[in-house]
């Protein structure tokens, strides 16, 4: 099953704040034995989010959504989940239940705004400060800040996703090759990728000390079909003249 991210927020864009969640994402899935098959990003922009959201529903992915639950002016992903999937917005009684139980009799009609989500959602629990997240088909919207959205993250994975873990047996594996050219290897890659089905990738390293030309050489794919394409990976890179170094398999 592909797994996607969908990063929302004008400060990501205009670069007035970082984006972290890619990376954690990443590290998250990789501890689980799964892998991120894509990502995508959009602005505050609500006509325009309704419609990356009906592209990524369409995908019929799972993904995670970071940013834009709240109920300020400039947060619109509650509204446009339920534009996209063409359903309404509800108070949903568990959301509810819990922004009371946090807020008590300061609980307001504006922090209640927070738990009205599309009319199918399921909640996301957010242990940092009860207002929860939401879940509508195998999509998951979770605030912006890191401190809620990962721990939010981890939960789905091990709870509603827990059935996916390391059932992919992808695998990379890579060696670094001296010397060589992209284009003299090319052949090579080709033909492996032919012969074992794998994804047979080269990424070029510029910043070598002393300006000695690097390239990290490497395959992807079922672990069989990957050990196997590296072994007659390495066999014909020397035979082709060039030098080579193991590189660790990644944690």
């Amino acid at each position: 099953m592909a797994i996607g991210i969908l990063i929302i927020g004008d400060e990501i864009l205009s670069g007035r704040r970082e984006d972290k969640h890619l990376a954690k994402s990443i590290e998250l899935l990789s501890a689980r034995g799964l892998r991120l098959s894509w990502v995508r990003m959009c602005g505050d922009d609500r006509p325009l989010l309704v419609q990356t959201l009906r592209e990524c529903f369409a995908t019929g992915d799972t993904f995670f959504s970071f940013g834009g639950i709240g109920a300020t002016p400039d947060d619109h992903t509650r509204q446009a989940v339920a534009a996209a999937r063409d359903v309404e917005l509800a108070l949903h009684p568990e959301a509810e239940a819990e922004i009371r139980g946090r807020f008590g009799a300061e609980t307001t009609p504006g922090r209640l705004e927070m738990g009205r989500l599309p009319a199918d959602a399921r909640i996301v629990p957010n242990p940092y400060n009860r207002i929860p997240g939401f879940a509508t088909e195998q999509a998951y919207f979770l605030p912006g800040f890191p401190v809620m959205a990962w721990p939010m993250m981890s939960w789905v994975l091990d709870t509603e996703l827990a059935h996916l873990h390391h059932a992919d047996d992808h695998i990379e594996a890579s060696v670094w090759v001296f010397d060589a050219q992209e284009s003299q290897l090319t052949p090579l890659m080709q033909a492996l990728q032919d012969e074992y089905g794998v994804v047979i990738f080269s990424l070029p390293n510029t910043l070598v000390p002393g300006g000695r030309r690097q390239i990290e050489l490497g395959a992807k794919g079922t672990e069989a079909a990957v050990v196997a394409a590296m072994q007659v990976l390495r066999k014909e890179v020397v035979a082709l003249g060039f030098a080579l170094a193991e590189i660790p398999p990644r944690a």
